[in-house]
């Protein structure tokens, strides 16, 4: 499939050799050493497993099939995941494994397959879904940061169905700070409006589970209100009502090296988070969820025990 949708692409892995995969471009042969990201070309996933905490219509009432990879190409202090993202817990797998554990949470109920950050994955990642895209009756979801190259993103077009991204910052100066990505808006702006691109429409099915379509995140982060209503005012003016579903989350817990950040190491109080949200609700951007400020709590941060990874009785292919 990817040498008939990808003409110029013959050999997907030749892309960890001069990896250009996120917008830092660090252009490390990952094939023998490790990018920025903190991976090599080795996929490594640490979770594959029914996860029952997404919105509604991602979770359901079986849950959503989502594997956690390894590493990440931001920085940020705060990251709930940081184990994964950036202490490289994890175990490395092959392709075929993946595409084996794509096939057994389907064979678990699982109403998608959610990829979570695997933009620095996505060679390996796409000869898994090729293997068995054929088998899968479920949407492929691509959960992630925000942080992607829209060049990179359109490799994926006809592999996902549904793209669950975070719109994290506005500021240049406070993706600096907190996730070291001074261009972080640059190139989430476009790589919002490429998946809005792709994906044309929502589409639910009759059980409300969503089929196609773009949820956008945005967390509201101690302190930065101002930030996130900057945010709802671009998303406003610069993307078609009724392109995307937004989902405003309260959830933010200072995990890791917030502690040395003490103006985010805390929750958000109840009066920045109603401020954001009854600016979306001024501006009209009122397709999508809320979160009840009770929702700031640290089990949406599954334990990353290679629950799923370990398996050896996968499906054959």
């Amino acid at each position: 499939m990817s040498s008939q949708r990808h003409p110029a692409i013959t050999d997907l892995q030749s892309l960890y050799k001069n990896c250009t995969l996120c917008p830092r471009m660090c252009g490390i042969d990952r094939t023998k050493r490790r990018g920025v990201c903190g991976c090599t070309a080795m996929l490594t996933a640490a979770r594959a497993a029914l996860h029952f905490w997404e919105e509604p219509c991602i979770s359901g009432t079986r849950g959503s099939g989502t594997v956690f990879f390894s590493g990440c190409t931001l920085k940020c202090c705060f990251c709930q995941n940081y184990p994964i993202s950036q202490e490289g817990v994890g175990k490395v797998i092959s392709i075929k494994d993946l595409a084996h554990i794509f096939l057994d949470l389907q064979s678990q109920g699982a109403h998608n397959i959610s990829l979570v950050t695997a933009d620095h994955y996505l060679p390996s990642v796409l000869e898994a879904l090729d293997l068995v895209k054929h088998k899968l009756t479920i949407p492929v979801v691509y959960n992630c940061s925000g942080y992607e190259r829209p060049e990179i993103l359109r490799l994926l077009e006809g592999y996902v169905d549904i793209y669950l991204p975070d719109l994290k910052y506005y500021d240049i100066g406070i993706s600096r700070k907190y996730s070291r990505a001074e261009d972080y808006f640059v190139y989430a702006s476009q790589s919002v409006t490429e998946m809005i691109r792709q994906t044309e429409s929502i589409r639910f099915d009759e059980d409300g589970i969503l089929r196609k379509g773009v949820i956008l995140r945005h967390m509201v982060l101690p302190g930065q209100k101002d930030d996130s209503i900057r945010l709802l005012h671009w998303m406003k003016t610069h993307l078609e009502k009724g392109s995307f579903l937004l989902s405003l989350l309260s959830q933010y817990t200072p995990f890791y090296h917030a502690s040395n950040y003490p103006e985010i190491n805390r929750r958000i109080t109840t009066y920045e988070y109603e401020k954001v949200l009854n600016e979306a609700i001024r501006l009209g951007l009122t397709d999508g969820y809320m979160q009840e400020k009770s929702s700031a709590r640290e089990e949406y941060t599954p334990p990353f025990d290679l629950e799923g990874i370990e398996r050896s009785n996968f499906h054959e292919i």
